[in-house]
């Protein structure tokens, strides 16, 4: 039987309460989930000190606490084990940016092992800020970036996680990043408070 097959039996079995399989799925999917965790860590300037390790460390923590989640197959287990590293980074910047304005947010638990620029932290709170706003208008172009950017996802994996077609994923990728890329500058100088 092949990975994806196995991944996505066990995926089925966890959400019909079997608790062991749990457990037989972190070696199956660790190797997948450490590469998402490197897009994200690739993006982060060469001294920061977070390791792959502790980003996929907690985020597996938050996957096992799911509990009303009806998995589909391995490639909607690994866009919500994306979802999930964003949201673990982007706690982390918008905790670095309230520190650098006095403030004192509660730290997340490898708080000890992140050391992000407020230049990097910026950045990514922009890049929530304005994934906020087009999904307002297009969830899913929205969701399109999360997967590709955030999750590392090829198009094929993202058409098949959004049930939609790959030249759709591939026009709404395109659009996407232009309008992001506009939006983004916009969203950083608010941020920073550059002018």
């Amino acid at each position: 039987m092949n990975d994806e097959k196995h991944i996505t039996e066990m995926l089925v079995a966890w959400s019909n309460g079997d608790e062991s399989s749990v457990n037989r799925l972190l070696p199956m999917v660790e190797t997948e989930l450490r590469r998402i965790a490197h897009n994200y860590m690739r993006r982060e300037n060469p001294g920061h000190t977070l390791q792959t390790t502790a980003l996929v460390n907690e985020a597996y923590l938050k996957l096992v606490d799911q509990t009303r989640v009806s998995w589909q197959n391995r490639a909607h287990f690994f866009a919500l084990s994306a979802t999930i590293m964003r949201r673990i980074l982007l706690n982390h910047a918008r905790d670095r940016l309230a520190e650098k304005r006095g403030g004192s947010a509660e730290r997340v638990e490898f708080e000890d092992n992140i050391i992000l620029t407020k230049e990097k932290s910026a950045e990514l709170v922009a890049l929530d800020e304005a994934l906020e706003k087009i999904a307002k208008f297009d969830k899913t172009k929205s969701r399109i970036v999360e997967l590709r950017y955030f999750g590392g996802l090829t198009l094929e994996e993202t058409a098949e996680t959004l049930g939609i077609a790959t030249a759709t994923v591939s026009v709404n990728w395109r659009l996407a990043k232009a309008w992001l890329k506009r939006e983004m500058s916009s969203e950083k100088s608010k941020i920073t408070g550059a002018k």
